[in-house]
This record gives C-alpha cells, structure tokens and sequence, in this order.
C-alpha cells in the first residue's frame, strides 16, 4: 500500500485540490445576490447599448435608401435628357439631309 501512496503525484493533486476549491468558491461567488445585482447591471447596460446602436441603424438605413431613391431619380432625369438630346441630333441631321438635298 506504501507503493500505491509513493506513485501519486502530489504536485499534480495539489493541483487538482486547489482547482476543486476554487470552482467551489467560484461557483459561490457567482451565484452571490451581489454578483447577481452585477449581472442584472450589466444586462440593462447591454439592452440600452442595443437600443441605442439600433436607432443609428435605422437612421443609416433611412438615409441609405433616401439616398439611393435620389440616385434613381437623377439616372432617370440624365436618361429623359439624353434621349431628348438624342431626338434633337436626329432632327438637325434630317434637316440638314433635307437642306443638301
């Protein structure tokens, strides 16, 4: 029996031991009226940071979207006015056809 006590490690037990009492004490400390009072802080903290970083969210998408609504608008103007142009082009050739003619 003496043999089996010699082959334990007693660093690597020591170790063990020492983890065993500290998950115990942590596992205390953590459910604790005072770490849950820290935990409920933290949570409300987090949902107002939500909240907020949602606002900005929405504000971003709202711009985002006047933005690309302008854009259409300016594409669809440019194209009207091209076309126009375009129009113009053909009637000047057409009459200057005629005039050679």
């Amino acid at each position: 029996m003496l043999e089996c006590l010699k082959k334990i490690d007693k660093k690597a037990t020591g170790i063990f031991a020492a983890g065993v009492l500290f998950g115990t004490a942590g596992i205390k400390i953590l459910s604790s009226k005072d770490a849950k009072k820290a935990y409920t802080h933290v949570t409300a903290a987090v949902l107002r940071a939500k909240e907020c970083v949602m606002k900005v969210a929405t504000n971003v998408q709202e711009n985002a979207e006047d933005i690309y609504a302008e854009a259409q608008q300016m594409n669809e103007e440019r194209a009207m006015k091209e076309e126009e142009i375009g129009e113009s082009q053909e009637k000047d050739k057409k009459s200057s056809k005629e005039e050679k003619e």
